[in-house]
């Protein structure tokens, strides 16, 4: 595997520009933390501002920060952000509370917290220089990150910093009303034909082969009889949690899960069915790397296998945005497992976004339920929280 590029801040307005295309979009309200392992940038946490009540004594908060960044095992110091417009406000200081426990907690820890800033819509500024002459009121520009030299760079390289999450305005994939009546159509009737074929070993088999084909042929356009197959493939459960162990940890994980949960009727022989040349020599999803094969409870909360075949779970994320378009219980499928791919990544924001639509595209659907739930308790994803097993959005390090 080719190392990631190397990119060179300069100041900290590198690092505060490189803040967004970490996090996908500009933070607002939220303390940003980072780690770093010597001079090189680690992982990235991102959290709400506590309330009024939390920072008159903000010791549990600051406890939740360091248990999050204990998760980088090799970080040696961190560097915090608190984006708001109120961290002008000294004395008495909004949040000095806040960054007194957390310096203290981290250190411990051997952490050292090696700066912290404030940054508002307008200006930013050092959270502990108080020397006007080289930190004047109100502080430096904005503009400054935005014209940041990691910034342009990051911008060169093709990222871009898009809206927050809690927006609600997540990218869709856009479909035509002609061409979701055609989905529609077609997903009832394989629907009609893959539900009495739920025990079939053989359809489960040949299922897999079919999604394993799109899933190596990234960026394919599918016709609406395909995207209407898979989606009537997602209304099964165990079929589409088959579907999202075997790209995250490959096809025999897939296979002996479905075995373990014995989903296998002897009696049910019909022949499988498909699309015509779906799945036609698929060589199915690859594996992911290190250790046996792994149960579907271990894979879904990120703990095995010891790395996740990122590149077929970005695969699947791009196909679960096309099956979500046309709504209904597919739709809430298919935006589950965008929720779990982005839980996996480590962007609780995104997670909680994508299984709140899945909710309001069917109210009650169980899975979407569960995730939620581990999302809100602040849960992080097994492989989110080791930097060796990490989704890395740029394949790059910061240094």
């Amino acid at each position: 595997m080719k190392p990631p590029e190397h990119l060179t801040v300069r100041g900290p307005e590198d690092i505060l520009g490189f803040i967004p295309h970490t996090l996908g979009y500009w933070p607002a309200d939220s303390l940003v933390a980072m780690t770093m392992q010597g001079k090189r940038l680690g992982a990235t946490l991102r959290l709400d501002l506590p309330g009024p009540e939390t920072l008159a004594d903000p010791r549990d908060y600051a406890r939740t920060v360091r248990d999050y960044l204990s998760a980088d095992r090799n970080a040696d110091g961190a560097l915090l952000a608190i984006f708001t417009n109120h961290g002008w406000m000294e004395p008495p200081g909004t949040y000095r509370g806040l960054l007194d426990a957390l310096e203290s907690l981290l250190d411990a820890e051997g952490m050292t917290v090696r700066d912290a800033w404030y940054v508002g819509d307008d200006y930013w500024r050092s959270a502990n220089c108080t020397d006007l002459l080289c930190c004047p009121m109100p502080g430096m520009p904005v503009q400054v990150i935005r014209d940041s030299m990691l910034n342009a760079e990051m911008v060169y390289r093709g990222s871009s910093v898009g809206p927050a999450p809690e927006n609600g305005t997540l990218p869709a994939a856009a479909v035509s009303a002609e061409e979701r009546a055609a989905v529609l159509a077609s997903e009832d009737a394989w629907a009609a034909q893959l539900d009495r074929r739920r025990g079939s070993r053989k359809q489960f088999h040949s299922l897999l082969a079919q999604w394993g084909s799109v899933l190596s042929c990234t960026g394919q356009e599918l016709p609406p009889n395909d995207l209407a197959f898979l989606r009537a493939s997602l209304r099964v459960p165990a079929w589409r949690d088959a579907v999202f162990v075997m790209a995250a940890a490959g096809l025999p994980a897939a296979l002996g899960g479905a075995e373990a949960f014995g989903i296998f009727e002897d009696g049910c022989n019909l022949a499988p069915v498909g699309p015509v040349g779906l799945g036609k020599g698929a060589p199915g999803s690859a594996s992911a790397g290190g250790g046996g094969v792994p149960g579907y409870g271990e894979v879904l909360l990120g703990l095995e296998p010891e790395v996740p075949a990122w590149g077929c779970l970005n695969s699947l994320d791009a196909i679960l945005e096309k099956l979500s378009a046309c709504g209904g219980q597919p739709g809430a499928a298919a935006l589950t497992g965008r929720g779990w791919i982005a839980w996996c990544r480590g962007r609780g924001s995104y997670a909680a976004v994508y299984l709140g639509r899945a909710l309001d595209e069917e109210p009650g659907y169980r899975l979407a339920e569960l995730m939620l739930e581990l999302v809100r308790r602040g849960t992080l994803c097994g492989w989110a929280a080791r930097k060796e097993a990490a989704w890395r959005r740029f394949e790059t390090d910061a240094a």
